[in-house]
């Protein structure tokens, strides 16, 4: 979290010089006042007032550092547009080379995402779901899914054959199984153990 020490001839000077540094707003900080300061006498003995200013936690703040750490270990300048709701934590990354980020198939996004959650939810009582994203993978990923998932089904109801789909995670196979949920000629189910558990599209009789 950030922390900085800020002073001027009043208090507000000193708050207000200390939130243009930081770049925070008033209700995303604490402060401890340091020295309340002295006027003086024509300027003999003046000290100007110095206060503490201390970023609050948050959920946010949390991922932000993070994320921050990770990113400028494998030398990426990464920003971040984070969006917080009571119960979800959507967090898109920008920047250069961001396949690095994303990695096969979303497997470096994914990890990212699991070990974000594990700090973001370490030591707090109600539970946020932690949702990383770049270039609009998630989106593209989900279109495609959908896609895969209505050939397969009618390669199936052609041949007459269950088709059993590549290994992938639950958020994935979420996809496929919501895809398929309104065809009338299939019916799907997950088979294996994680992390090779995957879809079947059965045709039906």
């Amino acid at each position: 979290m950030k922390q900085l020490e800020a002073a001027g001839k009043t208090f507000n000077e000193a708050l207000t010089a200390g939130l243009a540094q930081m770049g925070l707003d008033l209700d995303q900080v604490d402060y401890e006042i340091l020295d309340e300061g002295a006027k003086g006498f024509l300027g003999i003995g003046m000290r100007p007032v110095r206060i503490r200013l201390t970023q609050k936690d948050s959920p946010a703040i949390r991922a932000e550092e993070f994320l921050s750490q990770v990113t400028r270990l494998i030398g990426l300048d990464v920003s971040f547009e984070t969006e917080q709701e009571e119960e979800a934590l959507k967090i898109n990354m920008v920047g250069e080379n961001q396949g690095i980020l994303i990695g096969h198939r979303g497997e470096t996004l994914d990890a990212l995402q699991y070990l974000c959650s594990l700090r973001v939810n370490k030591d707090r009582d109600e539970y946020i779901r932690v949702t990383l994203d770049t270039e609009n993978y998630r989106a593209k990923r989900e279109q495609t899914l959908i896609n895969l998932a209505n050939r397969m089904a009618q390669k199936a109801v052609r041949s007459g054959r269950r088709m059993a789909m590549e290994p992938m995670n639950p958020y994935e196979r979420r996809i496929l199984h919501s895809a398929l949920q309104g065809n009338g000629q299939v019916t799907t189910h997950s088979e294996g153990e994680e992390p090779n558990r995957r879809v079947v599209i059965v045709p039906k009789r």
